[in-house]
């Protein structure tokens, strides 16, 4: 299961707004790349695909591939606007090693 943070849910809903989503429906992959070996990619999802689960966190419904569940599951989504940077962060119990910058990982 995956879970987002109040502060995630709400700039996810400041961002859907601002971009005209109707539903604050968020897809989350894991695809290859990045330093580590994988990278989390973030967009907003118009419809659920064949291959898909939903999960429901802070009233935000999180669609996440069959694929890349095996890598998230138990993973928490935040949001930080703090001194050490202003984005989403991954918060991944499975990840054995991520970058400095934090947008990658290994499991």
């Amino acid at each position: 299961m995956l879970s987002v943070t109040p502060r995630a849910a709400e700039r996810i809903r400041i961002l859907q707004q601002e971009e005209g989503h109707a539903v604050p429906r968020l897809r989350i992959e894991v695809k290859a790349g990045g330093c580590s070996g994988l990278t989390y990619d973030l967009s907003f999802a118009s419809d659920v695909q064949e291959g898909e689960v939903t999960f429901e966190s802070e009233g935000i419904e999180l669609v996440v591939p069959k694929k890349s569940l095996l890598y998230l599951v138990g993973t928490q989504l935040d949001f930080t606007d703090g001194l050490e940077g202003k984005g989403f962060h991954f918060i991944n119990p499975n990840a054995r090693r991520t970058c400095a910058c934090g947008t990658s990982f290994a499991i």
